[in-house]
């Protein structure tokens, strides 16, 4: 059984709709039901990424073809407008066969549907329908060069700066980088005294790529660091941004806090990431013969017990994001301007149990293994990094469990974490 149809069995949110349009025209089958069609491509071309640091070309284009990077856009740009759980469910699916190529479909998909709710739909149809396999990245996180942007007499902005962390940037033909606008040396500032700040749509032909992505976990993620030198936006492509409520799009996805979509995201791969991990315990265990044994791992009352606990609590975390997404989505489907106080609350506490439960799990897999787990050929030793490269993001990392608890303790909440968004870009050391 393939890995997407394993996941099916735990899809209980209703995905029925007939998906849209990509660049082979109209899809027989949904995003999700595809997944299996491609299910070697992606394991191919996750062993090349351990390799190269980041997908080879040819996975990039299998994974245009089948269009997985456009699944979350609108309809009437070559997209399937899938809601937030559909976007789920297709994540997971992929990363379950590799996390790697799961982070680079979850970050270019994600921008691209970013881009699309702050984009005018004129010029969205000029980026998306006349290029229909147009990718994207952006984001970043550590500021290795203090970025700033300049506006210049054309109305166009010149941007300098550069920012780590910007994962699948090869596979891009687009980039958002953040930076403040700057003028005779100084921030310009809002009408609330705050510096302009925004992400700024620079093209692939402008910006320079600086390798310096060497780590294990999520290593073929190519979250390299971009370098800008007086890249020019134009003013058509300067007043594209990110961080826009409410978007220019019916689909309820749009009026998602960004902090609150950036982390289901991340964790929608964390948990692909676990489900592999299972079935490759699974697997090895009913084959491998430990030392001074007569029988397999499986017949052993360790790796039953852990077998059993670790699927359950997999499951646990995964109903836990999928009922509390599922009440994001339906009161964004009710006609909430944007979720509320306690549904975003409770979504963003499910995104951070999952990412962190799903490594936990994956360490107690690969503990139980011995150490055939330990030798670079066995899938759960990739398992094993991806999971905590997963669980490390900013977005779903452990260390804000105490921003939660703050809210529980009856202290104040910060902002992103009550429904309002954040219209700032965070910068921050995490990945």
């Amino acid at each position: 059984m393939s890995v997407a149809e394993d996941l099916s069995k735990y899809s209980g949110n209703g995905l029925g709709s007939k998906f849209g349009y990509g660049p082979k025209g109209a899809f027989d089958k949904r995003a999700l039901e595809r997944v299996p069609d491609v299910a070697e491509v992606i394991r191919e071309g996750g062993e090349k990424a351990q390799q190269l640091r980041r997908l080879d070309q040819g996975t990039v284009d299998t994974l245009i073809d089948h269009g997985f990077f456009r699944f979350t856009i609108p309809h009437e740009l070559g997209g399937e407008n899938a809601s937030i759980l559909e976007t789920v469910e297709v994540l997971e699916a992929i990363s379950a066969i590799d996390g790697s190529v799961g982070w680079n479909v979850m970050l270019g998909s994600e921008i691209n549907a970013m881009a699309v709710g702050g984009m005018d739909k004129d010029l969205a149809k000029e980026v998306y329908v006349d290029n229909p396999r147009v990718v994207m990245c952006g984001g970043g996180g550590a500021v290795v060069e203090p970025p700033r942007a300049e506006q210049q007499p054309d109305g166009s902005f010149k941007v300098w700066g550069a920012i780590a962390f910007v994962s699948g940037v090869h596979n891009a033909e687009w980039c958002f980088m953040p930076a403040p606008i700057v003028e005779n040396g100084e921030p310009v500032l809002d009408e609330n005294g705050n510096p302009k700040f925004k992400l700024w749509m620079m093209h692939k032909s402008e910006y320079e790529i600086l390798d310096t992505w060497d780590v294990a976990g999520l290593r073929g993620s190519g979250s390299h660091t971009v370098r800008a030198t007086g890249v020019n936006v134009p003013a058509k492509w300067a007043g594209v941004d990110l961080f826009v409520l409410p978007a220019q799009h019916d689909n309820p996805v749009y009026r998602t806090p960004v902090p609150l979509r950036l982390s289901y995201n991340k964790s929608a791969v964390a948990l692909g990431v676990c489900r592999g991990a299972l079935e490759a315990f699974s697997d090895l265990a009913q084959n491998k013969i430990p030392a001074l044994s007569s029988s397999s791992l499986a017949h052993r009352p360790i790796a039953q017990h852990r077998m059993g606990e670790c699927e359950a609590k997999y499951r646990a975390a995964r109903a836990f994001m999928f009922e509390a997404l599922g009440a994001v989505q339906d009161e964004l489907n009710a006609g909430a301007p944007v979720p509320g106080p306690e549904t975003t609350k409770t979504a963003r506490l499910a995104c951070i149990f999952a990412a962190n439960a799903c490594m936990e799990v994956v360490d107690v897999l690969h503990n139980t293994a011995g150490t055939s787990a330990s030798f670079m050929a066995n899938p759960l030793e990739r398992k094993l990094r991806d999971a905590h490269g997963c669980a490390s993001h900013r977005w779903v990392s452990h260390s804000l469990y105490g921003e939660l608890g703050k809210i529980y303790l009856g202290l104040e909440p910060a902002p992103e974490f009550i429904g309002a968004d954040v219209a700032q870009p965070i910068v921050d050391k995490k990945k």
